[in-house]
């Protein structure tokens, strides 16, 4: 592989308009109105939310660094931790509840804001002191009676958590509505604006950027920590992406076959050896939206036949769902076009055997794609809103994994992240399956017992005809060869073309220098 050029990046961060979270909070108040109109309730209320808190580690005095809760950072666009919010349903009116700071913080932490200072940063109507919640509400609100606080308590469907409800001193002196908010406000959530989608664009524009970045610098030898580290250096240094959208997997080898690689347990510590496949599933943060991409390729630049099998298994899948894609599509009904395409190439090349239809009835795909295809993504990685009230998980294998079995509309951001593993448990499980072992050719798959998997993510937004892919990284092979040996991206119209013969077997790969 020739050197790789010096990173450099015509990215800028963008200033964020704090209209996106006004039109957040109008939307929730138009979807609230809308509810309760058919409900024969009264249009009127509040809705309250509580943000997030710092947390020391453990019992010390060391701040982990804060981010906000993320259905707070929705509406309010509040970086600070402790914070409260509130909405009136009647007028659309905005509050934010700032923590009364004591003089020391100017010492330790830095110059404390006025609550104008505040108002105007966050385009809300008023702002007010945390320890005048139950006054304000008493004065602003009680016209009528004991004001109904909307509250924010429901499951998240990916975690089995269950959101927080705002609690604060005197609250018991007004009625509250526990049921009413969190599906209303999931999804708001769901369904992304053009503000929100530019954010999501920017992360994804930045961490394709720095995926570039790590394929033309890894080599043989390197560990992978160092891969996770030029990830995490170019989206800060040139993208101003302090946070990530999770923690980074930077999976080389067998270790591409472990789906959550890089935990604490497996820290991205494994020495890069030449003929490995990398699986690299890194996505940068900025202003709370995220991106969640997957890049996977020889660690050498060069593809070996097996490598080139499985990668292009997983790559046809990725294309045929992202070109199906379109609102009323089920997104079940993709995972197992995914599914299918990938035991119909597997097929070809006699890794497995049979009929595909009797291997789907059979959910074969399983054993080489546990997971779902892919998730709603937004200000989480794993955004609300997949299992809406009325729809249940599925219970079979590889569809029990589904994140969402919804019907996609326009406006949601859904990956796109197919892939082929080969998982030592899955397969001996399979083994001892009388009916699923005999589909498998046990003697080719062998061959691929070390192989790890192959995955390929990219993040895709759901358009009025279509779709559009947000995500911007070499995907064929003779691009990533191309790019891995010094080559610009995107590549120039002649090099795709010349990389593209020599792929087909018409031609030699092209030499780049940097």
């Amino acid at each position: 592989m020739a050197a790789s050029p010096t990173p450099t990046s015509s990215l800028v961060p963008p200033v964020v308009p704090m209209e996106l979270h006004a039109g957040n909070r109008d939307r929730l108040v138009a979807a609230l109105r809308a509810h309760l109109s058919a409900s024969v309730r009264p249009l009127s209320g509040l809705v309250l939310l509580q943000g997030g808190e710092e947390q020391t580690r453990y019992c010390t005095d060391h701040l982990e660094l804060f981010r906000q809760e993320s259905y707070f950072a929705y509406l309010f666009g509040v970086r600070d931790p402790g914070f409260y919010g509130a909405i009136d349903i009647a007028s659309g009116q905005s509050i934010l509840f700032a923590p009364r700071l004591p003089a020391e913080y100017a010492v330790w932490m830095g110059e404390i804001k006025p609550l104008s200072y505040i108002r105007d940063a966050y385009k809300v109507d008023t702002v007010f002191y945390v320890d005048e919640i139950a006054q304000v509400v008493k004065d602003h609100f009680g016209d009528h009676g004991k004001p109904l606080l909307f509250l924010l308590h429901g499951k998240n469907t990916d975690s089995g958590n269950f959101s927080k409800p705002a609690s604060f001193e005197g609250m018991e002196r007004f009625d509250t509505d526990l049921s009413t908010l969190h599906p209303i406000l999931t999804e708001c959530r769901v369904i992304k604006s053009n503000l929100e989608l530019a954010l999501i664009q920017y992360s994804n524009d930045v961490s394709s950027e720095a995926h570039i970045e790590v394929m033309r610098r890894a080599r043989p030898g390197m560990k992978e920590y160092q891969l996770e580290s030029i990830f995490l250096h170019h989206v800060y240094m040139y993208g101003g992406c302090r946070h990530c959208s999770y923690t980074c997997i930077c999976a080389t080898g067998d270790n591409s076959a472990v789906l959550h690689y890089g935990h604490a347990a497996a820290p991205n510590d494994r020495t890069l050896n030449d003929g490995d496949i990398a699986l690299m599933d890194m996505g940068a943060e900025y202003h709370f939206y995220g991106s969640d991409i997957t890049c996977s390729y020889p660690i050498n630049g060069k593809f070996n036949i097996s490598q080139k099998i499985i990668y292009n298994a997983v790559l046809k899948a990725h294309n045929a769902v992202i070109s199906h894609m379109c609102p009323g599509v089920n997104w079940m009904d993709m995972h197992k076009l995914a599914e299918r395409t990938i035991l119909e190439s597997l097929r070809k090349e006699q890794i497995v055997q049979g009929d595909v239809d009797d291997m789907m009835a059979q959910r074969l795909g399983a054993v080489f794609m546990p997971h779902g295809l892919g998730h709603l993504l937004g200000i989480d990685t794993h955004d609300p809103g997949g299992y809406p009230e009325g729809l249940e998980r599925p219970k079979e294998p590889g569809l029990s994994s589904l994140r969402t079995i919804r019907e996609l509309k326009e406006g949601m951001v859904i990956t796109v992240e197919p892939g082929c593993y080969f998982i030592d448990a899955l397969l001996t499980k399979t083994r001892g399956d009388l009916i699923c072992s005999k589909f498998i050719n046990w003697q080719e798959v062998e061959k691929y017992k070390s192989f790890g998997g192959v995955r390929i993510e990219s993040d895709v937004y759901v358009t009025a005809q279509g779709c559009r892919n947000l995500t911007n990284c070499p995907r064929e092979t003779w691009e990533i060869e191309a790019v891995m040996a010094g080559a610009p991206w995107p590549l120039p119209a002649s090099s795709s073309t010349m990389a593209a013969e020599a792929e087909n077997g018409n031609g030699t790969p092209k030499a780049y220098k940097s």
